[in-house]
């Protein structure tokens, strides 16, 4: 029996343990089936783990940039627990749990979810790396043509590279600024001050110490951003994979235990509630064939997401031939990719954002109207409604919108025609120059419908499950949609960047059958 066996076998037996632990434990033995799960769970893994993923630690380089990596995201997870200054976090808390099923609620898991960050918690990495990537968004967006300086910069090669970083980071730190003040704002303020919470505690609440509290939550908010953005900038250059990136899929994973433990664990008794072993479970309790359809709904996802990430449209280009002396040079057959999904989470994320607009603007109309205008409050109600079909309708159109939008500014085939026409190479049917160009769009508007459609079906799979399964949507946007497609596309990137050291050095790669 080699070690494999061994620690499959001690894996399953500790995941049993954990699940007689939670059922028949309580509130006392729940630290007991955590760390039961959590130690099988690991031996699981480690004795089903392929030979290519142990070699990854044979190579010193690739094991020392893995290492840096672990300790820069764990510095991160560790400051996503200490709180602001003089916030009553008791108090916070309570408000928060109170408006988790509220659109406030919705929109602040939204921002946490995307940014790395923890909103309804009030840390120092409240805000977490979103200034920066909206930052980098409106940096990119000027620089498609927007702004003929930022247009060349951009064409500069690594030096203009730089340069635009250097600009995304001075121009994240007045964002950060302006959202910090909003967020303390409506948190510190007393609750008559219209909408604000009143979180400062008592005799802090008020005058100088009011304001001065609030100027210091400010600069530790936007410091928190700033030492995030250095953190994923690190990794960068230290460890393995983009940094950015890293920090936010950290935040998503982070949050699925517990989602897992609010829908599989009674609060009131601290063991599995009763309807995970029964069928049929009423209204919104757990049931076990609920937990077959979101597991088969999470594998499918997983797969749906890897295959359309991956998928591409290959156009055969093929280059010139050029003879000199005896030899003849070129005439080789290429393709050049088009990813489906060439815009990313992006789209998903402007749509969202977007959608909270029309329920703030009806909602402060019927404020404003001391509820006489009842076609404001309906349509209030209509927007924050994420199960309704007036909301899934209109994210669905707002991803298709700003799917072409997004592809249009990032990929431009005038640019890649004359790429072609400039290296030699030329696409068989097609002359080079504009019909290449018109080709090309043509190419890119079907595939860009089929990748939208893709997004809008992975962004309203949690909508769905939370309306028709009855479960909350905390939970569902944590076992498909976003958060998934986020998590899934950052973990190709890493894979990626991982087989290319271990091919490099004659390793087999990670996806390489064994």
């Amino acid at each position: 029996m080699n070690w494999r066996t061994i620690s499959l076998a001690s894996g399953i037996a500790a995941l049993i343990g954990g699940v007689v632990a939670f059922s028949y434990g309580g509130q006392e033995l729940s630290w007991l089936g955590w760390t039961l799960t959590l130690f099988g769970a690991a031996a699981s893994i480690l004795g089903l783990v392929p030979d290519q993923l142990l070699t990854i630690f044979k190579i010193p380089e690739l094991r020392k940039k893995i290492f840096i990596t672990l300790i820069f995201l764990a510095v991160y997870r560790i400051g996503y627990y200490v709180p602001l200054p003089m916030i009553d976090q008791a108090k916070m808390a309570e408000k928060m749990a109170q408006a988790q099923r509220g659109a406030l609620g919705q929109v602040l898991g939204f921002v946490s979810l995307f940014s790395g960050g923890n909103l309804s918690n009030a840390c120092i990495f409240s805000l977490g790396i979103m200034p920066y990537i909206s930052a980098s968004i409106i940096i990119q967006l000027l620089s498609s043509g927007v702004v003929p300086s930022l247009e060349k910069l951009k064409k500069e090669g690594e030096a203009g590279r730089k340069k635009i970083n250097e600009l995304t980071r001075y121009l994240t730190v007045p964002i950060c600024i302006i959202q910090a003040i909003m967020v303390v704002q409506a948190v510190m303020k007393p609750e008559d001050a219209g909408g604000a919470m009143g979180l400062a505690p008592a005799g802090y609440d008020t005058g100088f110490e009011l304001w001065w509290f609030g100027f210091t939550a400010v600069v530790t908010m936007t410091a928190g951003t700033v030492f995030l953005m250095w953190l994923g900038e690190q990794i960068d250059e230290y460890g393995i994979g983009n940094g950015i990136s890293l920090i936010i899929m950290a935040g998503i994973v982070a949050r699925i235990p517990d989602a897992t433990n609010s829908l599989l664990i009674d609060t009131t008794t601290g063991k599995i509630k009763d309807s995970v072993f029964t069928l049929g479970g009423a209204g919104g309790d757990i049931s076990f064939e609920k937990l077959i359809v979101l597991a088969f709904l999470f594998v499918t996802v997983v797969v749906g997401v890897i295959a359309m990430t991956k998928a591409q449209r290959r156009i055969p280009t093929q280059s010139a031939k050029h003879v000199r002396g005896r030899r003849v040079y070129g005439g080789t057959r290429q393709h050049l990719p088009m990813k489906v999904n060439a815009a990313g989470v992006m789209p998903v994320i402007f749509a969202s954002t977007l959608l909270i607009l029309p329920w703030f603007l009806f909602n402060t109309i019927y404020t404003l109207s001391d509820s006489s205008l009842g076609w404001a409050g309906a349509l209030s109600n209509m927007f924050q409604n994420h199960r309704g079909w007036l909301y899934n309708f209109m994210y669905v159109i707002m991803i298709y919108v700003f799917t072409y939008f997004w592809v249009a500014i990032t990929f431009n085939p005038k640019e890649i025609a004359d790429n072609l026409k400039d290296h030699g190479s030329f696409i068989p049917g097609y002359r080079p120059g504009k019909k290449t160009a018109d080709y090309l769009e043509r190419v890119l508007m079907r595939v860009t419908f089929v990748g939208a459609a893709f997004l809008a079906v992975i962004a309203i799979i949690p909508n769905v499950i939370s309306s028709e399964l009855e479960i909350p949507p905390q939970v569902a946007s944590f076992y498909g949609g976003t958060g998934l497609l986020i998590v899934i596309s950052v973990a190709l990137d890493l894979v990626q960047k991982i087989n290319s050291h271990l091919v490099m050095r004659n390793y087999p790669s990670l996806t390489d059958e064994t």
